[in-house]
């Protein structure tokens, strides 16, 4: 009986421990212990700067391909600009072997010499034609006119000498007449050739441009200032290629086909940065707003520009890790010689100015269950309440449904001592008040 007391005894002794010691633990729940102090800070109202942060990659404002010239067969380059050297406007940054096309500009220009002789010499065969027809025609024409005043004396001539003089000049108009038609049929006879020489020379001319044109464009030029950048040689492994391997950008004595692409023209003058904007920075960014631009190759350089297109519509990166919906934003930047496009920046845009602006340092809010939490003080306790955040920053948060001069934490008082942090989704704003 008296180990059964004993029995009961201890088994009341533990409970009152293990219920004291729970005691604690339990307000630690809904209260910060008096050992832990919990910072705070109290909602202000003022005048907000907002600048909208992101990153980007500086992509070429304009560019050009530079193509192998169609002049049938293959090409072999001679000179080539070396892959990121400066070039000026009209600088020759590819060059081809020109020996075929000089040889085809030689005897087109040989073609040429010869149908200009052969013209000379159908002129000079006309002008002797046209000499001795008028000469035959003249003949004719005194024939005629002779016959005719022999013709007017048969009234004193016999019937027989009268007869023949009728004859006589029969037969004088009918060799004017033939020889008129025969006249006729020179000129044209003499104008198909001039013609034919004719169109030989121009064929032989044409000839000569051509040749001209292509030896000239065996030449290709910059069209405007920049650099060079040169293309991969597909040829180079026979045309067989497959992704992931690695291929040797073309060099001098290359040989490629009319239409290959050997090199791109990039002009720094005008640069185009491209980055994702999150839903929360949309509405606070518009066309035309200024922006800052920190090239990460540039560490010492800052570039300035402007805000050029703005997405309407947000979507998700299919193979990111980030789910966020996102949208499309695109800046105009003034050029540096030294930028190169595909370098990465980090861009700030000059946002709206938010007047009598709630706000609360950014370390305030939470995360709790996917909503913006802060914990308000109430006497010795914080209550968790949700909040509208208008606007992110890098320290602050503007918000909408607090009271100004509410005090609230800047840690989290529910969690254990050590891990007192669990921050709503990281900004991409800063402010300046």
């Amino acid at each position: 009986m008296k180990d059964m007391k004993r029995t009961r005894v201890s088994i009341a002794v533990v409970a009152v421990a293990l219920a004291g010691a729970a005691i604690p633990f339990a307000w630690a729940r809904v209260a910060p212990s008096a050992a832990r102090r919990i910072p705070t800070a109290r909602v202000q109202r003022g005048r907000v700067q907002v600048t909208v942060y992101t990153t980007g990659e500086l992509r070429a404002g304009r560019s050009a391909q530079l193509l192998a010239p169609p002049v049938g067969g293959n090409l072999q380059i001679v000179k080539l600009t070396p892959s990121g050297d400066g070039v000026k406007a009209g600088d020759v940054v590819v060059e081809f072997d020109a020996a075929e096309q000089t040889f085809s500009l030689e005897q087109a220009r040989f073609d040429l010499d010869q149908a200009e002789q052969e013209m000379a010499k159908a002129d000079a065969e006309a002008a002797v034609q046209i000499a001795q027809d008028d000469v035959a025609l003249l003949h004719a024409r005194y024939d005629v006119r002779r016959a005719e005043l022999d013709a007017s004396g048969n009234e004193l001539d016999g019937a027989i000498k009268a007869k023949q003089n009728l004859l006589l000049l029969d037969e004088a108009k009918q060799r004017y007449a033939q020889i008129e038609k025969d006249v006729q049929s020179h000129h044209e006879t003499t104008r198909a050739s001039g013609n034919v020489a004719r169109e030989k020379r121009a064929k032989a001319a044409l000839a000569v441009q051509v040749a001209q044109r292509n030896i000239a464009s065996l030449e290709i030029r910059a069209p405007f200032d920049g650099f060079a950048v040169l293309r991969q040689n597909t040829d180079a492994l026979g045309g067989f290629y497959a992704p992931g391997m690695s291929l040797p950008d073309f060099r001098v004595g290359d040989t490629v086909g009319s239409g290959r692409t050997i090199a791109d023209v990039i002009d720094t003058s005008r640069i185009e940065v491209a980055a994702k904007l999150s839903e929360q920075d949309r509405a606070n960014v518009s066309a035309g707003q200024q922006i800052e631009v920190a090239v990460n190759a540039l560490p010492d350089t800052t570039l300035h520009g402007s805000v050029r297109t703005v997405g309407g519509v947000a979507s998700r990166q299919m193979f990111s890790g980030d789910s966020a919906r996102k949208f499309d934003i695109t800046f105009e930047v003034a050029g540096d010689p030294r930028v190169r496009p595909g370098a990465t920046a980090q861009i700030s845009i000059a946002g709206p100015v938010i007047d009598n602006a709630l706000y609360i340092p950014r370390q305030a809010v939470f995360d709790l269950a996917g909503r913006p939490t802060v914990y308000v003080k109430s006497g010795d306790t914080f209550d968790a309440r949700e909040v509208n955040v208008r606007a992110w920053t890098d320290s602050l948060a503007v918000i909408e449904n607090l009271l100004p001069g509410t005090e609230v934490a800047l840690t989290n008082p529910t969690a254990p001592a050590g891990r007192s942090r669990t921050p709503s989704a990281a900004p991409s704003q800063r402010a300046s008040r």
